[in-house]
C-alpha cells in the first residue's frame, strides 16, 4: 500500500440504513481494487463470545485481552474494566493498514461523514448541525440541503463521494 489510510464516516438516525448501505458499498469499493475496513461504535455493551466458551471464561476470569484464532479469522477482545472508552483515533491506530476505513457511529468526532437519510423515519436532517457532513444519500429529493445529495440507491455515486471526501489518517 503506497498511499496513506483514509477515513470517512456514515451518519444518520437509527433505522436510516447505515449498515445496509455499508454492506452494499463495500463490494463496490472492493471491485475497484481497494482494501476496506470498518469501525462500528456500539452504544451499549456487547459480546463476541458466548458463556461457556473458553474465551469467555478467560475474559470473565480477568484477562485484559483474549485473542481467539482459527484458520479463517482472529479477533482480540479487550476488556476495558474500569478504563475509559477508547476514542476513535486510538481504535483506528490498532487497525491493519487498508485503503479506506468506513466508520459507523462516532458522530461527535470531527471527520468527514456522509449523512444517510430516509424520509420514512420522519427525522430531521443532521447536516445543518454537523459541519463534517459533506454530502447526503437520501431516498427523496432534498431541495433545501446545503450539501450535495445523491440517491440512496446509487451505490457507484456513493462510492465516488466516499472516496472524494475521505481524509488521510494520521498514524
Amino acid at each position: 500500500m503506497n498511499s496513506p489510510m483514509r477515513i470517512i464516516g456514515l451518519a444518520g438516525w437509527s433505522g436510516s440504513g447505515k449498515t445496509t448501505l455499508i454492506s452494499k458499498v463495500i463490494p463496490c469499493l472492493l471491485s475497484r481494487g481497494l482494501r476496506v475496513s470498518t469501525l462500528k461504535h456500539a452504544h451499549h455493551g456487547f459480546d463476541l463470545d458466548k458463556p461457556g466458551k473458553d474465551s469467555f471464561v478467560h475474559r470473565e476470569s480477568g484477562a485484559t485481552e483474549v485473542i481467539i484464532s482459527s484458520a479463517r479469522r482472529w479477533a482480540i477482545l479487550h476488556e476495558l474494566r474500569d478504563e475509559e472508552e477508547w476514542n476513535m483515533a486510538d481504535l483506528v491506530a490498532k487497525m491493519s493498514p487498508v485503503d479506506l476505513v468506513l466508520v459507523e457511529g462516532f458522530k461527535r468526532d470531527k471527520f468527514p461523514k456522509l449523512e444517510i437519510h430516509r424520509a420514512v423515519n420522519g427525522k430531521p436532517l443532521l447536516h445543518s448541525e454537523d459541519p463534517g457532513i459533506v454530502a447526503i444519500a437520501a431516498d427523496t429529493p432534498l431541495p433545501n440541503a446545503t450539501v450535495p445529495v445523491v440517491d440512496l440507491n446509487d451505490i457507484e455515486k456513493i462510492a465516488d463521494l466516499l472516496l472524494k471526501h475521505a481524509v488521510p489518517i494520521a498514524r
